[in-house]
C-alpha cells in the first residue's frame, strides 16, 4: 500500500498508528494543533497494560525503549478511607502486568521513532468535508487546506474529523477531576507522602457521596492528585480558577472532616488547581462505514477515565496500522476489519468504566472496590 495516510492529532493513538505504518513502509503525516512537542505538559502517570498498550508497543517495535522508562515500584496500591485508615496495601512485587510510565516520556519515545517532518506542528484543524469517492478535505485555522484519500481522526474528545462519520458529541457525566501536584514530597510534605505510599492511592468517602481522591507517586518525589467531585458544571463555573488560593479554599471545603494528610494533597498544592471535567460519548458509539475515513482513541470512543483510555488509543493505532498493512490493495477492507474489532472492544471498556465508577462512588464504597481488587487473591 502506497496511499499516504493523513493523521489528525499527535497523541498516543495517532503516533502509534504513524509508527506502525512506518514499520510496514506505509507513508503517513501527522498534523497537530500544538506548536511544538513541548508546548504543554503531557499529563501524569500511565499504567500500560500487557493485554493492549504493551501489545501496541510491541507492534511498533518499541518494547526496549518502553522498558527503559518504566518507573519501578509504582504498581504498589493503597486504599484508604476518609479518616486515613489503610484498608488495602498491595506491594509492587515486580510481577504485575501494568507497569507505570510518565505519559510525556512515552509520547517522546513514539516521536523519536518517526522520521523528522512526520509530525507537522502548529496545524490546528478548523473543519473537514467530504469530496466524494473516498476523498476528504481538511481545513486548518490558517486557511490552508489539504485533500487526502485516507483520513484518520486521532484528535481526541472534540474531534473535528468525527462529524464526517457521526453526529455524536461528548456529554458531561456529572463529575470532574480537580488536579494538583506536590513536589519534593518526602521532605516538604511527609505526611501526604506517607499516605500515598510508593505507587497509587485511592481515598474514598464511605458515605456514598461520590467524592474520592486518587494520587500517584511520580518521578522525583512528585505526588500527582485528582480529587473527584460529583458536581454539575454550573457549580464549577461559580469558582474562579484564575484565583488559585480562592479556588483551592472552595474546593477544600468539600473535604471537611477528611484526614489532614489527605486534604493536604489539595490545600498544599504547589500548582494552581486545574479543573478536568469528564465527558463521554454514548456507550457503544459506532458509525456506518464511510469510505476513506476512520477514528482512533477518544475521537472514536471517549469514556470517563478508568485507566484504559491511553491503552485503547494505542491499541487502536496499532491495529489500524496492522490492518492497512494486511490489505495493501483494499483500504476499505482494512478499515472494515479494524472497526469491526474496535467497536465491541471499546463498548466493553466503556461499560467497565461505568462499573468502576459505581465501585468507587456507590453506597457500599470503598468495600465494593476492595472486593474487586482482592477477588483474584488467594484466601487464607
Amino acid at each position: 500500500m502506497r496511499t499516504p495516510v493523513t493523521i489528525i492529532g499527535a497523541g498516543l493513538g495517532g503516533l502509534t498508528l504513524a509508527r506502525v505504518l512506518r514499520v510496514h513502509g506505509i507513508p503517513a503525516t501527522v498534523y497537530e494543533a500544538e506548536p511544538s512537542p513541548m508546548a504543554r505538559a503531557q499529563g501524569g502517570m500511565l499504567d500500560i497494560h500487557d493485554y493492549n498498550g504493551q501489545l501496541a508497543l510491541r507492534a511498533a517495535g518499541l518494547m526496549d525503549e518502553f522498558h527503559a522508562i518504566v518507573l519501578e515500584g509504582r504498581q504498589a496500591m493503597r486504599v484508604l478511607d476518609r479518616d486515613g485508615a489503610v484498608l488495602l496495601d498491595k506491594a509492587d512485587e515486580g510481577t504485575g502486568g501494568r507497569p507505570e510510565v510518565q505519559r510525556g516520556e512515552l509520547r517522546q519515545i513514539l516521536l523519536d521513532s518517526l522520521p523528522a517532518g512526520t509530525v507537522r506542528w502548529g496545524h490546528k484543524v478548523s473543519g473537514t468535508r467530504a469530496l466524494g469517492e473516498g476523498r476528504h478535505e481538511v481545513t486548518f485555522a490558517d486557511g490552508s487546506t489539504l485533500a487526502t484519500s485516507l483520513l484518520v481522526g486521532a484528535d481526541g474528545a472534540w474531534s473535528r474529523v468525527r462529524p464526517l462519520l457521526s453526529d455524536a458529541t461528548p456529554e458531561y457525566v456529572g463529575r470532574s477531576f480537580v488536579e494538583t501536584y506536590l513536589f519534593d514530597a518526602e521532605t516538604r510534605h511527609p505526611a501526604a507522602a506517607k499516605a500515598v505510599g510508593g505507587g497509587s492511592m485511592f481515598a474514598i468517602d464511605p458515605s456514598g457521596n461520590g467524592k474520592w481522591i486518587g494520587a500517584h507517586r511520580e518521578s522525583r518525589e512528585t505526588l500527582h492528585t485528582y480529587l473527584v467531585l460529583p458536581m454539575p458544571l454550573d457549580w464549577f463555573a461559580a469558582i474562579d480558577f484564575t484565583d488559585p488560593a480562592a479556588a483551592t479554599a472552595r474546593i477544600a471545603r468539600e473535604l471537611d472532616g477528611w484526614a489532614p494528610e489527605l486534604t493536604a494533597l489539595i490545600t498544599d498544592s504547589d500548582t494552581a488547581p486545574v479543573l478536568r471535567p469528564h465527558h463521554t460519548l454514548p456507550v457503544g458509539h459506532r458509525w456506518d462505514r464511510v469510505p476513506g475515513v476512520t477514528l482512533v482513541g477518544d475521537a472514536a470512543h471517549l469514556a470517563a477515565p478508568n485507566g484504559e483510555g491511553a491503552n485503547l488509543a494505542m491499541q487502536d493505532g496499532a491495529e489500524l496500522g496492522t490492518a492497512l498493512a494486511a490489505h495493501p490493495d483494499d483500504i476499505e477492507a482494512a478499515l472494515t476489519a479494524y472497526e469491526q474489532a474496535m467497536f465491541p472492544r471499546s463498548a466493553g471498556e466503556a461499560t467497565e468504566a461505568d462499573r468502576l465508577h459505581d465501585l468507587m462512588s456507590g453506597k457500599n464504597a470503598p468495600h465494593t472496590l476492595l472486593a474487586m481488587l482482592t477477588e483474584d487473591e488467594p484466601t487464607s
